[in-house]
């Protein structure tokens, strides 16, 4: 088993949460990433996601590079769409959109990717993506021209995981999206996290440290933050312990 994924699955098995802050290439140059490195590594965190749902500026690479040159955090590309690849990460988070029914989300633009990102040599890990309806639109929402799972829909989400594990994914993440106004209910994660066996990873919308000490109680593996750090660097220290006493 390789070795991301067996991080995420040793974590699970012996309860601890793990806390990934995520890093947008389009909003935030090396310069700001600076002082989000010189942070997590204070603050314990576990994972760097890359990526985002449109990548207009072509800096995945940089960013990476700039991360694995000052510290040995793991970099999971969290990729827009699955061609989205940097031979510099660690791995893949290898997206299929289960919560859609846009059938180049779920398969169609994996055809077309699999040989690159068979021979990048980055560690794929089979990746069930749902995203919840956060309140707001997402670019999420618009670039996959697919509706979000309703909030208040937590037997769909259920249902969603449930199948997605059964064909083979190896990770659920569910996701409020960027800018998110809402973050998933704890219903839903409980209901999800309680019927799976698969690391569940959520993010979108978590803003302060009570809730993501909320959702790691409900039974979130990975709590994600990217958009409210990028707005307040603070909180990231502040998350991050709330995570980790989960």
């Amino acid at each position: 088993m390789a070795a991301i994924y067996q991080k995420f699955t040793d974590q699970k098995k012996a309860g601890k949460k793990a806390f990934a802050v995520l890093i947008d290439p389009d909003k935030m140059s090396n310069a700001e990433i600076d002082p989000i490195i010189e942070q997590a590594l204070a603050a314990g965190v576990d994972y760097f996601f890359v990526g985002g749902s449109l990548v207009v500026v072509n800096t995945v690479d940089q960013n990476i590079q700039r991360i694995k040159s000052l510290c040995d955090i793991p970099v999971v590309l969290f990729p827009g769409s699955p061609s989205q690849v940097s031979k510099y990460a660690d791995a893949l988070f290898y997206l299929s959109l289960i919560s859609g029914r846009n059938p180049e989300l779920l398969i169609g633009q994996h055809v077309i990717s699999a040989p690159a990102v068979r021979s990048s040599g980055l560690e794929i890990m089979p990746t069930g993506y749902m995203v919840i309806d956060g309140g707001a639109p997402t670019s999420v929402s618009y670039i996959a021209n697919t509706a979000p799972i309703p909030a208040d829909k937590s037997d769909i989400a259920l249902c969603t995981a449930m199948a997605g594990e059964m064909l083979g994914l190896k990770l659920i993440y569910m996701d409020a999206g960027s800018g998110a106004k809402n973050p998933i209910q704890e219903n839903m994660i409980r209901r999800v996290s309680d019927n799976i066996a698969v690391p569940l990873i959520v993010g979108g919308g978590i803003k302060t440290p009570e809730k993501a000490a909320a959702n790691c109680a409900a039974g979130a593996d990975v709590i994600v933050v990217g958009n409210a750090i990028e707005k307040d660097i603070s909180l990231l220290r502040e998350i991050s312990a709330a995570v980790h006493k989960g």
